[in-house]
């Protein structure tokens, strides 16, 4: 109940900023002023949009109760990015250490991969497809952590290895993406009597967890 109020919202939360979005984009074609504080509404309610996005992604993934820890931690890093995109749009000064845009990057690139991947283990595959779900999470954070080097460390050139690197993970990351809902409709369409005998070992490994379980409470007893 909390996963399923967690996602509407979000829901909710996106519907809002893309209505006050549009309002703000009529206002401005029928006034013709288009200031800083309606460029500052603008850019609040586009990281509100973009958040319940990512929300919406991570809060799908936590109501199946198949992981907790990577959608949550998509949650935390969607919210803080937030902020700090809030703090950058509506404060007075002007930031001219590099650190907070550091911070801001690395923060909104932990959110997304989170929220990315979470949304691709929404997908059940079967076995013989689980490569694919491995390999993608390789790829991702072995993007992300290429991309916090360059960010972080500003190397003056970057290699040409590194800009391959890069190029061909986006490949396969986007490759890999397009593939899964694919393998999962391929994995959904097993025969009955295959779904059955599944359905039995699951049952069954969930029927010897529960006599362990049982067990232990007698002895302790």
């Amino acid at each position: 109940m909390e996963n399923l109020n967690l996602k509407k919202f979000f829901l909710y939360l996106l519907i809002t900023s893309v209505a006050i979005s549009a309002l703000i984009g009529i206002g401005v074609i029928l006034i013709g002023d288009f200031g800083e504080l309606e460029a500052k509404i603008l850019g609040t309610t586009f990281t509100i949009a973009l958040t319940s996005i990512l929300g919406l992604a991570c809060g799908a993934y936590l109501e199946t109760k198949r992981g907790k820890i990577l959608p949550t931690a998509g949650i935390v890093f969607s919210i803080i990015s937030a902020i700090l995109c809030f703090i950058l749009i509506w404060a007075n000064q002007t930031f001219s250490e590099e650190i907070f845009l550091k911070i801001l990057a690395s923060v909104v690139m932990f959110a997304v991969a989170c929220s990315h991947l979470s949304l691709i283990s929404i997908a059940q595959l079967e076995a013989k497809f689980q490569w694919s779900k491995i390999t993608l999470f390789i790829c991702v954070w072995l993007l992300v952590a290429i991309l916090l080097y360059i960010i972080w460390f500003t190397p003056e050139s970057s290699s040409d290895l590194i800009i391959r690197i890069i190029a061909v993970l986006s490949i396969v990351i986007a490759a890999l993406t397009i593939i899964t809902p694919i393998f999962y409709k391929l994995s959904s369409t097993l025969p009955e009597a295959e779904q059955i005998d599944q359905e039995i070992e699951r049952l069954k490994l969930r029927l010897v967890k529960l006599e362990e379980k049982k067990q232990k409470l007698t002895e302790d007893l």
